[in-house]
């Protein structure tokens, strides 16, 4: 019976309730030790068997529990979770049955990447769920190892139409679960702790006592009522957890010593495992008789080969309170016992207590496996650990190396930091001080002081390119350009070609920090020839450097190419479920696609990429997509949504949006803030960004406009020098280019030009904005029928793009000529504007042939929310089934 949780019941029966009608949802709960949350999760279990439900299918469970002692054990909880269903994984998509089999240890060892086995388990919980529904309970998640931790929550945040219910129940402290919805346990009030001591027996003239100093906490109820007699709860001032764990030590100490040391085996070994106990217990000389008296006191108790304890707090009272030396010879004899290496690992862990080379070797080897399994933070502890008993001075600063470089990959970037400089002060070996400086780098980076990376990495290069140093200097360089940090790419190029190692990348980068487009823009080029392999410079930040490689298809202007790049970047992440660099593939790709007109497109992609990127944690990633919305959101003249954009971005990355306030500025006919909003950037990387090549134009006309040609002279001199040094890739800047001449010098040979350029492809909004230039310049000159042809091809396209502002000034003009009956209005509805994002994506998928489970592969979803996505897709789109859409223009 409980007391006091009928809210919290309602609310659990109806997640179950949902997971039997197909619907799937996920919930934590929180609150302090000894709370009931563990015999929540029980009535939770036990009430869910019993009910089949109306369509008779009996709802499976499975059960993990996380273990304090097993908290640095990689994939410690996961293993027990997927144990009993290990048969399931011969029908998972290839790499994630992989990566499932290398947790656990029944397959490859090496995963490619940390997030996969998140989507292997959001894969199997459905496939299970293919036979009814299926309820995923986890106590104690605070002592998850984070690999377990990261694995289950992103496949709770993705669940969605699979029939799975997921409850996480971990303390107010050590776990936290953004994006998941909680149900916090309070204390019971004096009606519901009286009601819970009369079950009990308790006599009523005890009960208020122990209320009162119970403060209502459950377990503390249980446990005062059965010492009721001794008065020390009364009055002592320790908190109540600490108060009962205090009251179970008194418990165990009154019990005889062969039962305690065989309790404290147990406590140790953490995981109840009957055979491996009585192996350890032969070596200290007790048995399995030793546990009776605390089986009779109900401490804890032995069924089905599984030792356990009543609650988490007596194991901790026991382990707590025994002695030093006890403890470390409990562990011993548990590494000897053990059978699995990491098993042995961790409790060799708790023996050193000072320099030993034979179980630093052994720890790190358990690393080694750890890291090969992608539980890059329990890799990264172990290497900790080893260190910290290794007898060597160069092993150990290479083991804080490996172990920092591993806490970056866990996103664990202070930890990283410390690390790193721990190393740092050990060693002067090359090889290890340029790891050590990428990784300070790096946290730099990531924590948003790109100047801070860029410049760390220089100083530790030295003056001259060497063997070891050469790939610090590009990504130094790479950092800097991002940065804005001219010197600093300068400073990299000269020491590379000092060095003989000039890089064509660096030295492209370097020309345009000198404003030099006609020269850095072809080293560019040459860089891109060999697509983004060329990205993979040996010692280089892969990912930093990457990046720049995508980005540098934008700064050429050569959207074709861009696009080509930036797909292929998209499809092989799709294909290798590289689910962590997902996002900063798809941050480039939406911005090609909006600068190609493809806003829906770019949409969807940005959608995907700030889903994975809240799943993962990349915070400053999804800061960095809202320049694609606020731009497409400038387009359509919405300025509250601009604003709402501004409002949500970091300053320090809010360039991308206050270059799309000033489009919205143009469109509305602000001149004054389009040309004043942004000053123009200095010579070097911050002119040549996507958005600063495009607001240059934006800007040339709002000078124009004003009155005031002479403010545009520089961005004109400028943007002109870049088009002309890409003019061959790139004819829609060279048409932008005569647009802006035709401006400032009232030419119309100019515009004429221009828009037989535009005809070659490019950008179809530029293309738009040209001809309203021409039409109204057409208009003034009184050719009004020649007017009105290119009019109406503005309109036309700023319709189809939703360009509101535009689509008034292009349907004003053509009145203006004497065009009769002209509205701005939006495109007729188009039945794929009724889909989201991701249903958009999915029913693309299907129509090109495409399975349920490949799609879900590909998008990182469960086959089931595959198959939801199109049920709710298809009375959109007026169609029945896969084969009706092969017959749809999704385009």
């Amino acid at each position: 019976m409980l007391y006091g949780r009928t809210t919290e019941q309602e609310r659990l029966e109806r997640l179950v309730a949902g997971a039997r009608a197909g619907r799937s949802g996920a919930l934590l709960v929180r609150g302090e030790a000894g709370i009931g949350k563990t015999a929540l999760l029980d009535w939770l279990a036990g009430t869910a068997v019993r009910d089949d439900g109306e369509d008779g299918r009996p709802l499976r469970v499975l059960r993990v529990t996380g273990i304090e002692p097993e908290a640095d054990l990689a994939f410690g909880g996961l293993v027990q979770l997927l144990w009993p269903v290990q048969d399931r994984l011969d029908a998972l998509p290839g790499p994630q049955a992989a990566a499932l089999r290398a947790v656990l240890g029944t397959g490859q060892e090496r995963g490619p990447d940390r997030f996969l086995t998140g989507l292997a388990v959001l894969t199997v919980l459905a496939d299970l769920a293919d036979d009814g529904p299926v309820l995923c309970l986890v106590d104690d998640a605070q002592w998850l190892d984070q690999a377990t931790a990261e694995a289950l929550l992103f496949a709770a945040r993705r669940l969605a139409a699979e029939g799975v219910a997921m409850v996480l129940a971990g303390r107010d402290d050590g776990f936290t679960a953004p994006g998941i919805p909680e149900l916090r346990l309070n204390r019971l009030d004096f009606e519901d702790s009286s009601r819970l001591l009369a079950e009990r027996g308790a006599a009523p003239a005890l009960r208020s006592q122990i209320i009162a100093a119970s403060a209502g906490n459950p377990l503390a109820l249980i446990e005062f009522d059965s010492a009721r007699r001794e008065q020390q709860y009364q009055h002592d001032p320790l908190p109540v957890a600490d108060r009962v764990l205090s009251g179970f030590r008194s418990q165990i100490g009154r019990l005889p010593e062969r039962t305690r040391l065989m309790m404290l085996i147990a406590a140790a070994e953490a995981r109840g495992d009957l055979p491996m106990l009585l192996r350890a217990s032969e070596l200290l000389g007790v048995d399995l008789g030793d546990l009776e008296e605390a089986e009779r006191n109900g401490l804890l108790y032995v069924m089905d080969g599984i030792v356990t304890f009543r609650h988490p707090l007596i194991a901790s009272a026991t382990y707590q309170g025994a002695v030093l030396a006890r403890r470390i010879a409990v562990h011993r004899a548990l590494a000897d016992a053990a059978e699995d290496p990491d098993c042995r690992a961790r409790h060799l862990l708790a023996v050193a207590n000072g320099p030993d080379q034979e179980i630093a070797l052994e720890l790190a080897a358990a690393a080694g496996r750890a890291r090969d399994r992608t539980a890059y933070a329990a890799a990264s502890g172990l290497y900790r650990h080893a260190a910290r008993i290794a007898a060597d001075h160069r092993q150990r600063a290479a083991w804080l190396t490996e172990a920092a470089t591993l806490a970056l990959a866990a996103g664990h970037t202070s930890q990283a930091d410390r690390l790193a400089g721990e190393a740092d002060e050990l060693t002067d070996e090359p090889a290890v001080g340029a790891r050590v400086a990428s990784v300070r780098a790096a946290v730099a980076f990531e924590l948003g002081d790109r100047r801070e990376a860029a410049r760390g990495l220089l100083a530790r290069a030295g003056d001259t390119a060497t063997a070891e140093t050469a790939g610090l200097l590009r990504t130094a360089a790479a950092y800097g350009w991002l940065a804005g940090d001219g010197e600093t790419v300068r400073a990299a190029a000269g020491r590379l070609a000092a060095g003989d190692c000039a890089d064509p990348l660096v030295e492209g980068l370097e020309r345009l920090c000198e404003d030099d487009a006609e020269h850095g823009l072809p080293l560019l080029a040459r860089f891109l020839e060999g697509g983004l392999d060329a990205s993979a410079g040996p010692g280089a930040d892969g990912q930093a450097v990457r990046m720049l490689a995508l980005t540098c298809g934008l700064v050429l202007g050569d959207d074709a190419a861009a696009l080509e790049l930036a797909s292929a970047e998209v499809r092989r992440c799709r294909s290798e479920a590289l689910i962590g660099e997902l996002p900063y593939a798809l941050d480039i790709l939406t911005r090609v696609q909006l600068l190609t007109g493809h806003h829906r497109d770019a949409e969807a992609g940005v959608a995907e990429a700030e889903e994975i990127a809240r799943g993962t944690g990349m915070r400053r990633r999804l800061a960095r997509l809202g320049g694609v919305r606020a731009r497409i959101a400038a387009i359509e003249g919405d300025a509250r949504r601009v604003r709402e954009i501004a409002e949500a971005t970091p300053e320090a990355l809010r360039t991308g949006v206050d270059c799309a306030h000033v489009l919205l500025d143009l469109g509305l006919g602000d001149f004054e803030a389009a040309l004043t909003r942004l000053d123009p950037p200095p010579p070097g990387p911050d002119r040549y960004t996507w958005l600063s090549l495009s607001t240059a134009a934006d800007q040339i006309e709002a000078a124009v406009r004003l009155g005031r040609p002479e403010r545009a002279e520089e961005a004109m001199r400028h943007f002109e020098n870049w088009a002309r040094a890409g003019a061959a890739a790139a004819p829609w800047a060279q048409a932008v280019v005569l647009r802006c001449r035709a401006l400032l010098g009232d030419r119309p040979e100019d515009y004429t030009q221009a828009l037989r350029l535009h005809e070659k492809g490019g950008r179809p909004f530029e293309r738009a904005r040209t001809e309203l230039l021409y039409g109204e310049w057409l208009r003034r000159a009184r050719r009004r029928n020649e007017a009105r042809g290119v009019l109406r091809s503005a309109l036309a396209t700023f319709e189809s793009l939703r360009a509101e502002p535009w689509m008034r000034r292009a349907a004003a003009e053509l009145q203006a000529t004497g065009e009769h009956r002209v509205s701005a209005r939006m495109p007729a509805d188009n039945p794929i504007d009724r889909l989201t994002p991701q249903e958009l994506q999915v029913v693309r998928l299907a129509k090109d042939g495409s399975s349920s489970r490949e799609i879900a592969a590909q998008l990182f979803l469960s086959p089931r929310t595959v198959e939801h996505h199109l049920y709710k897709a298809y009375p959109k789109l007026g169609v029945g089934s896969r084969q009706e859409l092969v017959l749809l223009d999704l385009t």
